[in-house]
C-alpha cells in the first residue's frame, strides 16, 4: 500500500506568523503518522524564507519558525518555494536570499503535488 501524502501551502507571509507555525507542525505530526507532507510555499509565504526573516518571528514558548523549518527539514520534511511566485516580487524574493532548507520548484509542481495528495490544507 502505497504511503498517504499531505499537501500544506502556505500563502501566509509574516504579518500573520501565527499561521506560518501550523503548517510545519502537522507536516512533522504527519511524519510522526507515517504520512508523507510537503509544504508548498507561494505567494506572501514566500517571504517568510528570506534569509533572516524566520529567525525574527517566534510566539509563545515556541521556537522561532526558522527553527521550526530546520527541524522539519532534518525530519524529513519537503520545505518547497514557488520560482513564478518569486518572481512577482523581483529582487525582493530571489534565489540568492532564500533560505537553505527551501527547495525552488515551478508553479506546475504545485498542481502534480495536489493530484497526487491525499489531502490538501491551505494556510
Amino acid at each position: 500500500m502505497a504511503k498517504s501524502k499531505i499537501l500544506y501551502v502556505q500563502t501566509s507571509g509574516t504579518d500573520t506568523p501565527e499561521r506560518l507555525y501550523s503548517p510545519l507542525i502537522l507536516a512533522q505530526t504527519a511524519l510522526a503518522m507515517d504520512i508523507e507532507p510537503t509544504v508548498y510555499f507561494l505567494g506572501q509565504g514566500l517571504k517568510v524564507l528570506i534569509k533572516g526573516e524566520a529567525d525574527k518571528i517566534q510566539l509563545g514558548n515556541f521556537p522561532s519558525v526558522m527553527e521550526v523549518i530546520k527541524d522539519s527539514k532534518n525530519k524529513g520534511v519537503k520545505i518547497l518555494a514557488c520560482e513564478q511566485s518569486m518572481q512577482l516580487f523581483g529582487g525582493e524574493v530571489g534565489s540568492g536570499n532564500l533560505i537553505d532548507e527551501a527547495e525552488i520548484v515551478g508553479a506546475a509542481t504545485l498542481n502534480d503535488l495536489a493530484l497526487d495528495a491525499d489531502a490538501i490544507l491551505s494556510f
